[in-house]
């Protein structure tokens, strides 16, 4: 198996290679080391474009053998899930300027109970919140951060600090990975709408945290004003280097399989960031002949916070924004998603799909879920959700591979756990397991215990 890496800076990758471009179509380059966010001429998102006759010089099946040789190792940064693939993200970074804190390389957890008595055993959850700080946002803000620590050594360099509008888990990537780097962080949040355990995250490491009186979508607003200061960098997911990293955990899927496509990938969608990285990254795999099908990509979304899924339902016509409603997955209560064509794309090429979820339905796989072993964020919650219909309509056969993408630890959700088993929540907690508070007694030990193992 080859062992072939990058050398520590590697000179022969120009940004000829890979640059930021006009996902519209408008003409122009952009190095990826410039502080520029969309188009200059018509205003859409950038992407970040990968040269592939480069790329394509290689086989896939050295590709597969570079990549298989790195997963894990530890040699510097290649044992990152992400920088595991260099080449395929930002060649053109300094092996010293890479911030990286092992991301990525999660677990994909084959879900053997659960999928029985869901009548699909092929399934499979990616946990992606067992990483760093809890959730999948660590793919994304390793590149970002990194690419930031290069530039701040770049002469004219304008940047002085980075900044981001979060519901929690993007804050806690963000704090994160500019504490490690050394670079100040800037978190704007909707005062109250995050979880005491998202919300100390940032705090903790040192970020300068603002709450603000108005939702996700108010602070993006702020945040994008604020960074039109360009020594203040936006790290939101508009930010398409964001995209570069998260693409990753679809490519690290395929190669767990060893390097098979699963039929279904359900995520969990808020900002819509997510799906268009995994797209991009099945993208590029087709482009280099390392795989010939895409997965059907499913789009899950909190009812409450449904944007995406009215778009699908008017079969994309228009855009639709709305304010998004309370709702215990408040990672994904964003009612304008700014990765909105992209995710439109995404959809599109791969026959995908776009569902809800209700409060009770996504409470409810939860805990059906963690009754099998897992210990599911609210989030995950909606992608179990839609899972179960998609199963019971007929969609989703009892033949097919399908994955889950966990984007998130429960224990960050731990208010979220705690008010259903005390059932708390405005719904029917059917699933509800509260302790049993008993005296001392061995006589009443018994006797709970012969209770509920007959019930």
């Amino acid at each position: 198996m080859s062992t072939e890496t990058l050398p520590a800076n590697d000179a022969s990758k120009t940004t000829n290679d890979v640059y930021f471009r006009c996902f519209a179509g408008c003409e122009g380059r952009h190095s990826v080391f410039d502080v520029i966010y969309t188009c200059p001429s018509c205003g859409s998102l950038l992407e970040v474009y990968h040269e592939r006759k480069p790329l394509q010089e290689k086989t896939a099946k050295q590709w597969k053998d570079i990549l298989d040789s790195r997963a894990s190792t530890t040699e510097w940064p290649y044992g990152s899930g992400v920088w595991g693939m260099k080449e395929w993200v930002i060649p053109t970074m300094e092996n010293k300027n890479v911030v990286s804190m092992n991301e990525g390389n999660t677990n994909l957890f084959w879900a053997d109970r659960l999928g029985k008595q869901l009548g699909v055993p092929d399934l499979w959850i990616k946990l992606c919140g067992n990483s760093h700080t809890g959730s999948f946002k660590d793919l994304g803000m390793t590149v970002l951060v990194s690419v930031v620590k290069q530039m701040m050594q770049m002469e004219n360099n304008p940047v002085k600090a980075v900044a981001c509008a979060s519901t929690g888990d993007t804050s806690a990537a963000l704090a994160a990975y500019a504490a490690y780097a050394g670079i100040p962080a800037v978190i704007f949040l909707p005062a109250g709408k995050v979880s005491t355990a998202q919300l100390i995250q940032p705090v903790s490491n040192g970020a300068h945290v603002l709450a603000l009186d108005t939702d996700f979508d108010g602070c993006m607003n702020i945040v994008k004003e604020v960074t039109q200061d360009s020594s203040i960098y936006l790290a939101n997911s508009m930010n398409s280097l964001r995209i570069e990293g998260q693409k990753t955990v679809g490519i690290e899927i395929v190669r767990q399989f060893n390097w098979s496509v699963p039929d279904w990938i359900i995520i969990p969608v808020g900002n819509l960031g997510n799906i268009s990285a995994l797209h991009k990254g099945f993208q590029l795999l087709m482009d280099l002949g390392v795989i010939d099908k895409m997965p059907r990509l499913v789009a899950a979304q909190a009812e409450k916070a449904d944007p995406f899924y009215q778009s699908y339902k008017n079969g994309f016509k228009e855009k639709v924004s709305v304010t998004a409603g309370e709702t215990l997955a408040n990672a994904i209560r964003i009612g304008d998603p700014v990765s909105y064509h992209k995710a439109v794309k995404a959809v599109q090429e791969t026959d995908g799909i776009v569902e809800q979820a209700s409060e009770a339905e996504l409470a409810e796989a939860s805990a059906e879920a963690d009754l099998t072993g897992m210990y599911c964020c609210p989030h995950t919650g909606v992608a179990m959700a839609v899972l179960k219909k998609l199963i019971n309509n007929g969609t989703i056969k009892k033949s097919d591979r399908t994955v889950v993408i966990s984007t998130a630890h429960g224990l960050k959700f731990t208010d979220f756990k705690v008010n259903y088993h005390e059932s708390k929540l405005d719904m029917d907690c059917k699933l509800a397991n509260p302790p049993a508070y008993l005296p001392a007694d061995a006589n009443a030990v018994k006797d709970e215990i012969a209770r509920r193992l007959q019930g």
